[in-house]
This record gives C-alpha cells, sequence and structure tokens, in this order.
C-alpha cells in the first residue's frame, strides 16, 4: 500500500501540468454538475409511475372491469421494464397504475405506455388519459376556497375556469387537483303522463336538447365585395333556451321541452371512495 501511495505521489511531482490540468477539468464538471442538480426539500425517490384514468359514467364496477380495465391491462402487459402493474375499477372509473425498475426515466416509460394504448380496443367515446408526470412528493401547496357571498357551486366553477387556469401557467406546474365544491350541471326531471299524452320516450327528449346543444358552421355569403360567415349559434347557455327546445309536433303545434319536463339548474352528485 505505501508503495502504491509513494509511486502516486511521485507520478503527480513528476507530471504537475498534467495533475492541476486534470484538476482544473474536474472541478469545472463538478461546478456544472451542481448547478444543474434539482434540489428538493423532499426529493422524490420513488420509481417511476404511469397512471391512466378512464372515465365511463354511468356503467357498474363489474362493465367497466370487463369492457375497460381488462382491454387494458392485455395492452400494458408488454410495456418493457415494468415492475408491476396494478388496477382498480369502480362505479364510472377505471384506475390503472404502472411502476416501472429504478433505471428507467419518465420519458420511457410514457412513451410505451402511450405507444400501446392507441390500440386498445374500447367503447365508443372512451378515452384513457394518461396523467402528468409528477411523485407523491411533488405536492407543493394547498388553498381552500371560501366566501359568504358566494355558493359552494360558484366557487367550485371560479377554481376550474380561472384559477386553474392561472396555476397551470407558472413554469414547473405540472397539474393542479380540486377537490370538493359542486360542478355546475342543468337537471331535467321528465313528467311520465306528458310523454305518454304526446306518445314520446325520454330518449326522444334527449336527443331533442343534443341536437340542439350544438354549433353549426355555414358558409360564406359575398356581398358589396365583403364576405359575411354564416354559421348557426345553438350552444345552450340557461335554463330558458332548454325549456324553449322544440322537441316534436303535434297538429302543427310545437312540443317544446317545458311541455314535457322540469329545468333546474343543481349540482353534479359529488363521488368518492371510502
Amino acid at each position: 500500500m505505501n508503495k502504491f501511495i509513494k509511486g502516486i505521489i511521485h507520478f503527480s511531482l513528476r507530471h504537475r501540468a498534467l495533475v492541476f490540468f486534470l484538476t482544473a477539468v474536474m472541478g469545472v464538471i463538478g461546478f456544472i454538475s451542481y448547478k444543474n442538480t434539482p434540489i428538493e426539500t423532499f426529493p422524490d425517490v420513488t420509481n417511476t409511475q404511469v397512471i391512466i384514468i378512464t372515465q365511463w359514467p354511468g356503467r357498474s364496477a363489474e362493465e367497466v372491469e370487463k369492457f375497460i380495465t381488462v382491454p387494458l391491462e392485455t395492452a400494458l402487459t408488454s410495456v418493457q421494464k415494468k415492475s408491476n402493474l396494478r388496477t382498480t375499477s369502480s362505479f364510472g372509473l377505471s384506475y390503472v397504475r404502472i411502476i416501472f425498475d429504478d433505471d428507467v426515466d419518465d420519458a420511457f416509460g410514457r412513451q410505451q405506455v402511450l405507444s400501446r394504448l392507441g390500440n386498445v380496443d374500447l367503447p365508443d367515446g372512451i378515452k384513457p388519459e394518461v396523467e402528468p408526470p409528477y411523485g407523491p412528493t411533488g405536492e407543493i401547496y394547498r388553498y381552500t376556497l371560501s366566501s359568504k357571498t358566494r355558493s359552494i357551486r360558484e366557487l367550485y366553477t371560479l377554481q376550474d375556469w380561472v384559477l386553474d387556469k392561472e396555476f397551470k401557467r407558472v413554469p414547473g406546474v405540472a397539474d393542479v387537483n380540486s377537490f370538493g365544491g359542486e360542478e355546475k350541471s342543468f337537471e331535467i326531471s321528465v313528467n311520465p303522463n306528458y310523454l305518454t299524452k304526446y306518445s314520446l320516450t325520454s330518449l326522444d327528449v334527449y336527443n331533442a336538447i343534443s341536437k340542439s346543444n350544438i354549433n353549426v358552421g355555414g358558409d360564406v355569403i359575398e356581398r358589396n365585395g365583403q364576405a359575411y360567415v354564416v354559421r348557426g349559434i345553438g350552444q345552450l347557455n340557461n335554463i330558458g333556451e332548454i325549456q324553449n327546445i322544440m322537441v316534436t309536433k303535434v297538429n302543427g303545434v310545437p312540443i317544446l321541452v317545458r311541455n314535457l319536463a322540469e329545468v333546474k339548474e343543481t349540482g353534479k352528485p359529488r363521488l368518492g371512495l371510502v
């Protein structure tokens, strides 16, 4: 050991310039690494994870398991370098979490998942959503909204349409998760007696409202050397517009939604896990 140390000392003394140069290079590399190393109060030491959320409103857990979760499991089984695949099926919701090996980065993991999601055969209109890459220690701030003059529904709208977008514009913010509150919706309670009277079904009312709640693009009309864009504005904005939708005609008299059902503003049911 002493002979080895003496050899290093003699080599360093004979090649002073080389030693000083290598020391300077290592110092520069160390300084650059120090400046580029991310520093966190609570470093995330967990494995890379990719979470896939798929919503199918109104469906039971058994249906979600059969038509969504199982096809996703089958497609994601071939993902490379995964260490675990966990799934949960609940009412109207499928939750899939893939845990990768220690040496896998977020970009590789997400690429593996996204390349396989495109080939999954799911029910029409169902699209899996891959959650943004963030770890369990990535939460940086929590806040609550309260007001003596605004309802909880109005606060939810403020959070969803104003604060959420503003926070996501902040550099470094991957996602904003909201809990609680009531999401604004319009509830239509159909009277079965009126449906029978006019030989209609609930599906007729649903189709009439769905077809009315769209904006239609048109063409261009040229007049006096100017072009005017023509389009149909049909997006529903309030209760009155819903009530005035025509469902059918009886003897030339239009039957409106207000003649068949009660329309009121309410909040969507709050869901949670126990």
